[in-house]
């Protein structure tokens, strides 16, 4: 008895040991695409820093990248992106461990544009496989554990679509058997194509595709695919892309960037540009479906108008970049209440930036490369600490493992966390 009890107090030292030491990589729901796993901006882990380290933040390691605006997609002990190499776009794998480089895989030219070079989504992980979008429109499947692609589609081309001016921004949405894509034109502006084979499996959808990323989303007791396109947000049906509701939403120069995101039953979207942000009610009647405005909050006034970063939903509030005129320079961190649109509190000129959340915080990458941790309440604005570690960024930061991956023109940063 003596024997069995000494053993059984040892095995559960090792447990709690092993509870207490650092993440076990690939063992958390990782950020498998943009904005995380569930495209909402929300990472799943707890037990991030709770306050500043007095020495300044325990950075993992440092790798040096390329030009891009993709973000890091994070899964199965691999850190992925795509940039601009002298062989070209490339979709890079890099080791969680210690940054070194597992593959790179060139599946495009490289891509220039004047409003900055380098492609623009994030990729996409599932299963054995990699999803990566180009500037110019073309959807690429890899595999994830040597980086060999497995097929290519030139999307835009091959619905006669006209490339976004600014580039293909749209990262691909994986459901089911499937990945998602915008592409343009008639009845082609959302494409499905079969995740083996890269085969069309269905198209909709009128017009430009905007710089959105689509979403799958809870509404009316039914999942729906919800894009953002250049003409306003629309809800298709998964199965065969059959459209149920529409809300038309133009903005100037096409810039419909944020991706819509599902609030209580609810589909919040905003632009900047000075448009604003409406939160729409989607209801399923005998005749189909109706939507309407439960708010709406639009023009110069607005109060909250996202250029190219989605809003956080917590705790029935919203926290998002409130962009000022076209383009302009002046940015405010705003918290609203998301049920009526009322702000909570504003931090005036905060910068340009993004963010996520995780762990009760706001994760914010600045364009002057610095990482902002504030609380996430709406009791107002509560900085925990701030340190400048990359160049100019437009990406979010990626939270997995206990750790922060950052990216700018040059390197990747892994930043400890946990």
């Amino acid at each position: 008895m003596y024997d069995r009890d000494m053993k059984m107090r040892f095995l559960w030292m090792i447990v709690l040991l092993l509870g207490c030491g650092s993440p076990v990589l690939g063992q958390s729901p990782g950020w498998n695409q943009f904005l995380g796993p569930e495209r909402n901006g929300i990472s799943q882990e707890t037990g991030l820093m709770a306050k500043w380290p007095t020495q300044g933040l325990d950075i993992a390691w440092r790798v040096n990248g390329g030009v891009g605006m993709s973000a890091v997609a994070v899964a199965q002990e691999k850190a992925i992106t795509m940039w601009n190499s002298e062989g070209g776009q490339v979709v890079t794998a890099l080791s969680m461990k210690d940054g070194a480089q597992l593959w790179s895989s060139a599946v495009a030219a490289n891509y220039e544009n004047s409003m900055g070079n380098g492609p623009r989504a994030t990729p996409a992980i599932s299963g054995q496989q990699v999803f990566a979008y180009t500037g110019e429109g073309i959807l690429v499947c890899l595999d994830i554990a040597t980086g060999k692609q497995q097929w290519s589609k030139s999307v835009v081309r091959e619905m006669s679509g006209r490339p976004a001016e600014y580039g293909m921004a749209c990262s691909p949405l994986i459901v089911d058997d499937m990945v998602i894509v915008t592409a343009g034109g008639k009845g082609k502006a959302v494409v499905a194509l079969d995740r083996k084979s890269g085969d069309v499996r269905w198209t909709a959808v009128d017009g430009l595709p905007g710089y959105s990323s689509p979403a799958l989303l809870e509404l009316c007791g039914e999942s729906q695919i919800v894009a953002f396109t250049a003409r306003g947000v629309t809800g298709l049906r998964p199965t065969d892309g059959q459209e149920l509701w529409s809300y038309p939403f133009p903005t100037p120069y096409d810039c419909n960037t944020a991706t819509p995101i599902e609030v209580d039953g609810n589909v919040f979207i905003s632009a900047g540009e000075n448009h604003g942000c409406v939160m729409l009610s989607v209801t399923k009647q005998a005749a189909g479906y109706a939507v309407q405005e439960a708010w709406a909050s639009v023009d110069v006034k607005s109060v909250m108008r996202n250029e190219w970063q989605t809003s956080i939903l917590l705790d029935g509030y919203l926290y998002g970049f409130d962009n000022v005129g076209s383009a302009g320079p002046v940015t405010h961190l705003t918290c609203i209440e998301a049920a009526t649109g009322q702000v909570v509190w504003t931090k005036t000129r905060f910068g340009k930036g993004n963010l996520v959340a995780a762990d009760g915080k706001l994760w914010i990458t600045t364009m002057k490369g610095e990482l902002v941790v504030v609380a996430a309440t709406p009791t107002g604005y509560s900085e925990i600490g701030r340190e400048k570690l990359f160049s100019k960024t437009r990406q979010n930061a990626s939270i997995a493992d206990g750790y922060a991956l950052v990216r700018d023109d040059a390197q990747v940063i892994c930043i400890k966390v946990k």
